[in-house]
């Protein structure tokens, strides 16, 4: 079997909520978590909600990586979704845990598009 993409979908507890509410420094650990897990950055996009919280996303060639705050209750979710063999989005996990300060983590690993060898075409 063969799979396109690995999904990581992780709840971070206990984290640093002034980390959380700080948009740019969100942006900032983002962008760096993608380079980590040697990603290829394309774009992103970050908002501040009113009176606090952060959302956003990174998109890179290999998919993206998208970050939900809740400053208020010292929680984020974090999904990391990779294609292809040379990205490896725990590297981008390590990096999160450490620079949002999470005490506590949950963490699911999904295998997206996983397809039979003898289903897969491969155009010349």
């Amino acid at each position: 079997m063969k799979t396109l993409g690995r999904h990581l979908v992780v709840d971070f507890y206990d984290c640093k909520s002034e980390i959380l509410n700080d948009v740019h420094q969100i942006e900032e650990i983002m962008m760096e978590a993608a380079r980590r897990c040697k990603a290829t950055p394309l774009g992103k996009f970050f908002h501040t909600f009113e009176p606090h919280g952060v959302s956003g996303v990174v998109v890179i060639a290999e998919s993206h990586l998208a970050i939900h705050t809740w400053p208020e209750y010292n929680f984020a979710s974090v999904d990391i979704f990779t294609c292809g063999n040379t990205v490896d989005p725990w590297l981008a996990h390590e990096y999160l845990t450490a620079m949002l300060k999470a005490k506590n983590i949950s963490v699911t690993e999904l295998r997206r598009g996983t397809l039979a060898e003898e289903k897969i075409c491969v155009s010349v």
